[in-house]
């Protein structure tokens, strides 16, 4: 009775967490900081825990290394979640703390999703940081610099956190499934879709393979899945040839001036996951590249953009997104800077060596002066010499 009743308790306890990895060795994916000589891997040989900023995507792996690196350096380890944690719970935290370092035993506290947490509540931890009383794990989806206090940054180490590969989710699913015995049971075309579907997060993922392992059929394939998360297969990987194919329509779309297509193959990037950051660079490329002299507030509408997608993250970077992709759309065009500077980079291959003429040359001595340097040129504005600007063995 009472196993029957463990193992149902277990039932219910989520996929994602109950293969929530144990040690370092069992983690997948993150190897530039799970490496011998990598900075978590020393934290935990050498048992001396430091203050850090975990920064990735969601289901990278944050709150399983920040709980790995309490329990192997034997720290108590407090978690706390910024969403709905306020003042008086980080004085619970210190309180708690205090009693643990007159037992000489380490604290290690963990806040998830750190940048909610206000400037005031940020600068709360800045002392029992820096006394040592607590170790602090940060975990954060936004970037740092723009979200984290500098005090804070200034004492901790920032790590960053990868998307876990696509190969990396196929190893975390057929572990999964190996531990509930069923790798029989689901196709390798079903395993394939769900780490697509997953956009690199692992929580994603093994909260997918379970919905469609609850579905009950005897065999479980990309139609089960598809059935179970309510999602179509997007067609779309972001290292195949659809990727190029997408992004290469785009921007014809956005060169021909089709507003309806180019907002149509932007909104299938991000329904398949495409990083935003990677579709805003290509449209600052686009501005100068396509639209250039042609609408000079076009460059800097898109590195606002760019900037805006790197500090706002998404989803509400969708309004800036289509926002500044329908605006290039319906710019002006023209191709006349990056012929300018095709024209200009094949003139200096030619004529590499070139003197530059003495009257363009700044003379700050009198003997540059005898010699030539600067003859004729007058400081004002649109002023021509008589012998021009190229040098003279220059022919066009």
């Amino acid at each position: 009775m009472a196993k029957r009743l463990i193992m149902d308790r277990m039932h219910r306890v989520p996929l994602a967490e109950r293969m929530r990895p144990q040690s370092l060795d069992d983690v997948i994916g993150q190897t530039h900081l799970l490496g011998d000589k990598e900075i978590l891997r020393r934290i935990v040989k050498n048992k001396e825990p430091v203050s850090l900023i975990l920064w990735g995507p969601p289901g990278s792996g944050k709150t399983t290394l920040a709980r790995i690196v309490a329990r192997e350096v034997e720290a108590d380890f407090i978690e706390l979640s910024a969403v709905t944690s306020g003042k008086k719970d980080v004085e619970k935290v210190v309180e708690h703390a205090r009693q643990n370092w007159n037992l000489q035993l380490r604290t290690v506290l963990f806040v998830d999703e750190i940048h909610r947490f206000n400037k005031a509540q940020q600068d709360a931890f800045l002392p029992h940081v820096e006394s040592g009383l607590i170790t602090l794990i940060g975990a954060t989806t936004e970037n740092p610099s723009f979200e984290v206090i500098t005090p804070l940054l200034s004492r901790s180490r920032v790590l960053v956190l990868q998307p876990l590969s696509k190969d990396e989710i196929v190893g975390i699913i057929k572990r999964a499934l190996k531990e509930l015995g069923k790798t029989k049971i689901v196709t390798s075309k079903a395993i394939d879709y769900l780490a697509e579907l997953s956009g690199g997060d692992a929580r994603v993922a093994l909260g997918n393979l379970e919905l469609a392992l609850n579905m009950g059929e005897a065999k479980i394939t990309p139609d089960t899945v598809k059935v179970a998360a309510q999602k179509r297969v997007p067609g779309y990987d972001k290292k195949g040839e659809m990727h190029y194919n997408v992004i290469s329509a785009f921007i014809k779309s956005m060169r021909g001036s089709d507003v309806q297509a180019t907002l149509y193959y932007l909104a299938r990037m991000i329904d398949a996951g495409e990083d935003p950051k990677f579709i805003a660079r290509r449209m600052v490329i686009f501005a100068s590249e396509d639209i250039g002299l042609a609408g000079n507030g076009a460059l800097g509408l898109a590195v606002g953009a760019f900037q805006a997608v790197e500090r706002i993250g998404m989803p509400e970077s969708n309004y800036v997104l289509f926002h500044t992709a329908a605006a290039l759309a319906k710019s002006a065009k023209s191709r006349e800077a990056a012929d300018l500077m095709y024209a200009a980079k094949d003139l200096a291959k030619r004529y590499p060596d070139s003197q530059v003429p003495l009257h363009l040359r700044n003379a700050p001595t009198k003997l540059m002066k005898d010699l030539g340097y600067t003859e004729g040129y007058e400081w004002k504005a649109d002023f021509k010499h008589e012998k021009g600007f190229l040098p003279d063995d220059i022919t066009l």
